[in-house]
Formats: C-alpha cells, sequence, structure tokens
C-alpha cells in the first residue's frame, strides 16, 4: 500500500517531570486546520542519547505499548527522532499518581476510605492482567511483567480513571531487553523478594509489587522503610508483612486477606494471576450490591484537590514549537 509521510509537530507547554534519562513534558499536537491535541512528550535527555542500553530500552517501552491498547494503560501514539534525540508522543493524564494522593493525605492526617483504594487498585490490576496476557501476532504470548510497579507509576485522571503507566523497564519476549540476573532494575522499595534476589520474574512479582502499592495507599505509610539500597534489598529478601490491621484496625476481612495473599514472600502461595486478584477485590466492593464507581473518585478528587479545575494550568511565558 502507498506509504503517507508527514511532519510532527509539537508546541511545548511546560516540563512535567525530569528524573534518572529523561524528561516528560506537557505539549499540544499540531495539525491541519488548527488542529490541536494535548499529549505528553517523553524524551531521552540530550547528554544519556549514546547510551545504547538506554535507547534500546526506550524504543522496546514505545514499541510494547503501542500495542498494549486498555482503558487502564496509558496510550503511546508516537515513537519519532529529532536529530540524535527519540521521544514518545504519549496520552496525556490531567490527574495525579497515587505518590501525590498518599502524600497529601498523610499531610493532611487523613487515610484514604477503604472501598475507594481497593477500587483503585482493581483498576490497576486489570490493566495489568491485560499486559500479562498480551500475545502476539501468532498468538504467542509476550510474557510481559512490568517490574516497576510504584505510587508513581498508577495515576487517577480528574475524572476517576486509573492509569498504569511507564514500562520503561518492562520485559517481553523479543521486545524489551532483558537482563535480568545480571542487572537489578526498579525502586527496591517495591520489589518482590524473588525480584530483589536478582530471580527471573514473571506476573506474580508484579502482584506483590502493586500489594506494597496497596498497603501503602490504606496506610499512607511506606511499608519497606530501610535507608541504604543494600538494607532494602535484604529486607525484601526476606520479607516479613506487619499486620496491617495493627495500622488499622477495622479494615474489612476480606481487604486483609486480599493484601496478605497478594504480600506473600511465596509467589507459589500468591495470587496466581492479575484477574483472580481483581476477582477478590470486585467481589469485596460489590457482592452485596453497588459499590464505588468511577465517578465516587472523580468526586473524592474534587474533595482532596479543590483548586483544580479538572484541567492542568498551563504555565506563562513564551511557548516553543517543535518539529518532530
Amino acid at each position: 500500500m502507498e506509504l503517507i509521510e508527514d511532519t510532527n509537530k509539537f508546541r511545548l507547554v511546560r516540563k512535567l517531570a525530569e528524573g534518572g534519562m529523561g524528561a516528560v513534558y506537557e505539549a499540544h499536537q499540531l495539525g491541519a486546520e488548527g488542529f490541536e491535541k494535548t499529549v505528553a512528550l517523553k524524551t531521552i535527555l540530550e547528554e544519556y542519547t549514546q547510551n545504547t542500553e538506554f535507547v534500546e530500552m526506550f524504543i522496546g517501552e514505545a514499541k510494547l505499548v503501542a500495542d498494549l491498547v486498555h482503558q487502564y494503560i496509558v496510550q503511546i501514539y508516537q515513537l519519532g527522532k529529532i536529530g540524535a534525540i527519540y521521544y514518545i508522543a504519549m496520552e496525556f493524564i490531567n490527574g495525579v499518581d497515587l505518590g501525590d494522593l498518599i502524600d497529601r493525605h498523610k499531610a493532611m492526617e487523613k487515610r484514604i476510605p477503604v472501598e475507594l483504594a481497593v477500587y483503585i487498585i482493581s483498576r490497576a490490576c486489570r490493566g495489568l492482567e491485560y499486559a500479562h496476557r498480551k500475545t502476539d501476532m501468532d498468538g504467542n504470548l509476550l510474557g510481559v511483567v512490568h517490574r516497576d510497579m510504584s505510587p508513581g507509576n498508577i495515576m487517577v485522571t480528574y475524572e476517576g480513571v486509573v492509569k498504569v503507566t511507564d514500562f520503561g523497564i518492562a520485559k517481553a519476549k523479543n521486545i524489551m531487553l532483558d537482563q535480568e540476573g545480571e542487572v537489578l532494575l526498579g525502586k527496591v522499595h517495591y520489589m518482590s523478594p524473588e525480584q530483589a534476589r536478582f530471580e527471573n520474574t514473571d506476573g506474580r512479582s508484579d502482584i506483590f509489587s502493586l500489594g506494597v502499592v496497596f498497603y501503602e495507599l490504606l496506610t499512607t505509610e511506606p511499608l519497606v522503610q530501610a535507608e541504604s539500597t543494600i538494607a532494602t534489598l535484604q529486607q525484601v529478601a526476606d520479607f516479613h508483612i506487619p499486620p496491617i490491621r495493627e495500622k488499622i484496625p477495622d479494615i474489612p476481612d476480606e481487604v486483609e486477606a486480599i493484601l496478605s495473599m497478594a504480600l506473600n514472600k511465596d509467589r507459589e502461595k500468591r495470587y496466581q494471576s492479575m484477574g483472580d486478584m481483581a476477582h477478590d477485590m470486585e467481589y469485596f466492593m460489590y457482592n452485596k450490591g453497588l459499590g464505588p464507581m468511577q465517578v465516587d473518585i472523580e468526586h473524592f478528587l474534587k474533595k482532596i484537590y479543590p483548586n483544580s479545575t479538572g484541567f492542568a494550568p498551563t504555565q506563562e511565558g513564551k511557548k516553543k514549537t517543535v518539529a518532530f
């Protein structure tokens, strides 16, 4: 078929985040006849463009997530390059990540309602379940493992939609660089015991990591509190989970059981799939009737972030249009 070629143009609005070897910007994608679409642009910092391994991971993330089309996963639109700098154009999430939500509640000395915390994590479960079950065009399982589940990688829009993001260190057959056993990737405070021991991981590792996020969302306190990286890895590898009832005496038995199974250090005794974990959460929410819904999260966020209009503020000043 005939190839259609075009030049992508983006107007950079503001830098949203910078860390490690990359940065993320809010931008407006420009098209014909005054067309504009708000997107997020993820780029490699210029000083790291010669890091072949990092560039390969960046490209791998774009190729992987391009086919992970799901309502609970941040969508990727385009992988491009200008000069030596690669960029990913992706869905702009107008909301907050769970790290911010946890910090906000901790500052207010409040806890997130249990039912809403269960709803948020259950939606992340469904997004990850889809990723774990993804196959290639021939029906072969890709073996996707996120490997970096943390509060910062789960976002909630101001309309109450939960989105899993940042598959930058995920592994998937024939797509993502896999150096398990050689290189330790991920945030050590959220690693599964097997990940911390440099063992090969599967979807059950993400279940454990999501369980750690769930614990922190419920308690607003970190589960792993060692200071140094080595001490943290040792604590995670020999994990002993403090009973959450010590923190939340009135936690429902069903939620305590879900958390305990997700955080079992023996992966054979853990939930064996994200779908199983999501099922138990959904049963808890809805088996007695109407439970929390997306609109409840929306109303909840409006109370927690009263100054938000539902639209991210634009920084004043000169805006730059770039062609990619």
